[in-house]
C-alpha cells in the first residue's frame, strides 16, 4: 500500500506530538507538527494512576490532533506512548479513552522498542557516517541510551529518569540547592552504572543528545556564551553552578514557560550522564521518537547515504537539466582532483553535489538563478544533510558563476578550491552540449593557480578565452592568481582529459 503522506503520534511524558510527513522517494518531507505540554507523567497520583485532570486535558489534546488527522487512512497514522503509559496502573481504560479521541489506537512501547525508534528518528536526521554514535535521549519519565552504526541500534537500552520525574523527586518546591542538585545527579548516576559499563565496551565515535532537554540546555549555553550549539562538558557544569546560586530556572534566555518547571531534573539527568559515560561534548538533533515512528511506519530499511537519496529528489523536484548536471559535475571533479594536493572524498562528494543542484535555481527564475538555488539549499529540509553541510552547500553554489563574494571567499583553501573547480566546470559546459575540450593542464602555484590550454583552441574559442580572462581578473580582485596560459607543448603536469 502506497501513501501520499503518513503521520505519527507521540504520547510523551511530557508532551504530546503530531508529526506528518510526505512520502517522496522513500523519504519523509515535514508537512506540520503540532505539540502540547500535557505532562502526563505529573499527573500520576499515589497509587501510580493518572489523574482524571491530567486524562481530560491529554484527551483534549489527541481530540484535536484527530481533527487534524480525519481523512488519514488507518494504516498511514501510528500513535505510540512511552514511559508515563508503561508504568500507569489504569492505562488500559485510558488509552481505550485515547483511541475514542483520536480515532486511531495508541500503542505502549517498551523501553528497548521506544530507544531503537529514537535512534531511527535521528540518524536520519544526520549525515550518512560509518562511525559508531551514542544517542541519548531525555525525556519526561525515562532516559533512552543507543549505540548503533548506520541505522542498525547495537545497544539500545531505557532507564527510569527523566525530567519531568526528577523535577517532582528531587526539586518539588520549585527551589535548587545545592545538597537537591547533588542528589538528583547521584541517583540518575546510579541508574545509568546499570548499563555504562557495556556501552562502554562497544565504543562510539561521536555523541548525539536529542528531544528538548537536550535543545534546550544546547541553547541556553550558546544563548549565554557557554556553547556553540552543542552541550560540553565545561559548559553544563556552569550551568549547573548558576542553577544552584540563584535557586531558579527564571532569568535563563531561550527557555520556554513550559519548559522552565521541569528543567532542574532534564540538567541534573544530563549531568549524570556526562560523569558516567565520560562524556566531554554531544551534538544535539531535534529529531527523535516521532521521526522514528515515521520512518518504521514507512517500512525503511536500507544503508545508503540520505544525502544522495535528498540530491537525486532535488533535482527532480526542481527539473535539473541531468545531462548538464553530469558534465559539470564530471569536469569540476576533475579539476578538483587535478588542483588538490591530496583530494579529499568527503570534499569531492560536496562538489558533486553542488555541481547537481547549482541550477535548481531556474525552475523559480532566470535572472539570478544562482541566488535562488542558493537559498533552497541553505533554507529547506534537506534529509541527511547538518545545518553546516547546507550553508557549505549554499556557499558553493552561490559563487559558481556571476561576481565572487564580498568581502571576499572564505579563508579555507579547501571551500575557495571547490568554488573554483566548480565556476571553471560550469564556464567550459556554458553551451550545455557535449564538447571535445582539450586537455586542461592544471596545478596550484605558490600565489594561486595555473591552467595550461592549447594556443590553437584558444583561438578557436574566443569567447570561452574571454570569459577566462575575466574569471582570471575575477579572482585577482580576491588576492588570488589564477594564470590563465597559451601552450603548444606537449607537457602535461596534472592534466585533466575531458571527453
Amino acid at each position: 500500500m502506497h501513501y501520499e503522506s503518513l503521520a505519527a503520534v507521540d504520547l510523551g511524558s511530557n508532551s504530546f506530538h503530531l508529526q506528518i510527513g510526505r512520502v517522496v522517494d522513500d523519504q519523509i518531507y515535514a508537512l506540520d507538527a503540532l505539540r502540547e505540554p500535557v505532562r502526563l507523567a505529573a499527573g500520576l497520583d499515589a497509587e501510580g494512576n493518572l489523574d482524571e485532570p491530567t486524562q481530560l486535558r491529554a484527551l483534549a489534546t489527541l481530540s484535536r490532533f484527530g481533527e487534524r488527522l480525519r481523512g488519514f487512512a488507518p494504516g498511514a497514522v501510528r500513535a505510540v506512548g512511552t514511559n508515563a503509559l508503561r508504568v500507569a496502573g489504569n492505562a488500559s481504560q485510558f488509552l481505550e479513552r485515547a483511541h475514542d479521541a483520536l480515532g486511531f489506537p495508541v500503542e505502549v512501547l517498551y523501553g528497548r522498542e521506544e530507544a531503537r525508534l529514537i535512534y531511527l528518528g535521528v540518524v536520519h536526521s544526520l549525515p550518512s557516517t560509518r562511525k559508531r554514535r551514542l544517542v541519548m535521549d531525555i525525556g519526561g519519565g525515562s532516559t533512552e541510551f543507543i549505540v548503533g552504526t548506520g541505522h542498525k541500534p547495537a545497544l539500545t537500552e531505557s532507564l527510569s529518569m527523566g525530567c519531568i520525574t526528577y523535577t517532582l523527586r528531587f526539586f518539588p518546591d520549585g527551589r535548587i540547592d545545592k545538597s537537591s542538585m547533588k542528589k538528583a545527579i547521584i541517583a540518575a548516576g546510579e541508574e545509568a552504572q546499570a548499563i555504562v559499563r557495556k556501552f562502554v565496551a562497544v565504543g562510539w565515535h561521536e555523541a548525539v543528545a536529542s528531544s528538548g532537554t537536550a535543545n534546550t540546555i544546547a541553547a541556553v549555553l550558546q544563548a549565554v556564551g557557554w556553547g556553540e550549539g552543542t552541550i560540553t562538558a565545561a559548559g553544563l557544569h556552569r550551568l549547573r553552578t548558576h542553577l544552584v546560586k540563584t535557586g531558579t530556572v527564571e532569568g535563563l534566555p531561550t527557555v520556554r514557560t513550559d519548559r522552565q518547571a521541569i528543567l532542574p531534573g532534564g540538567v541534573a539527568v544530563m549531568c549524570a550522564a556526562f560523569e558516567a559515560f565520560g562524556l566531554e561534548e554531544m551534538m544535539v538533533s531535534e529529531a527523535a521518537l516521532r521521526q522514528g515512528v515515521l520512518y518504521d511506519l514507512l517500512g525503511r530499511v536500507q544503508h545508503r547515504d540520505m544525502r544522495q537519496s535528498t540530491v537525486e529528489q532535488y533535482m527532480r523536484r526542481y527539473q535539473v537539466d541531468r545531462d548538464q548536471a553530469e558534465r559539470v559535475a564530471r569536469l569540476a571533479r576533475q579539476i578538483y582532483t587535478s588542483l588538490a594536493d591530496s583530494p579529499d572524498e568527503d570534499e569531492l562528494q560536496l562538489l558533486d553535489w553542488a555541481a547537481r543542484l547549482h541550477e535548481i535555481g531556474l525552475s523559480i527564475a532566470r535572472a539570478s538563478y544562482r541566488k535562488h538555488s542558493a537559498y533552497v539549499i541553505a533554507n529547506a529540509d534537506m534529509p541527511g544533510f547538518s545545518k553546516n553541510e547546507q550553508a557549505r552547500l549554499a556557499r558553493i553554489v552561490l559563487a559558481h558563476c556571476g561576481k565572487l563574494p564580498k568581502p571576499g571567499l572564505p579563508a579555507e583553501d579547501a571551500e575557495r578550491l571547490l568554488i573554483l573547480s566548480l565556476r571553471l566546470a560550469a564556464l567550459f559546459y556554458r553551451s550545455r552540449a557535449d564538447l571535445r575540450l582539450p586537455l586542461l593542464q592544471c596545478r596550484a602555484t605558490e600565489r594561486g593557480f595555473r591552467i595550461d590550454l592549447p594556443k590553437h583552441w584558444l583561438a578557436a574559442h574566443p569567447l570561452t578565452a574571454a570569459a577566462l580572462e575575466a574569471e582570471a581578473q575575477a579572482w585577482q580582485g580576491q588576492g588570488v592568481n589564477l594564470d590563465i596560459r597559451e601552450t603548444g607543448n606537449s607537457e602535461r603536469p596534472n592534466p585533466v582529459a575531458v571527453p
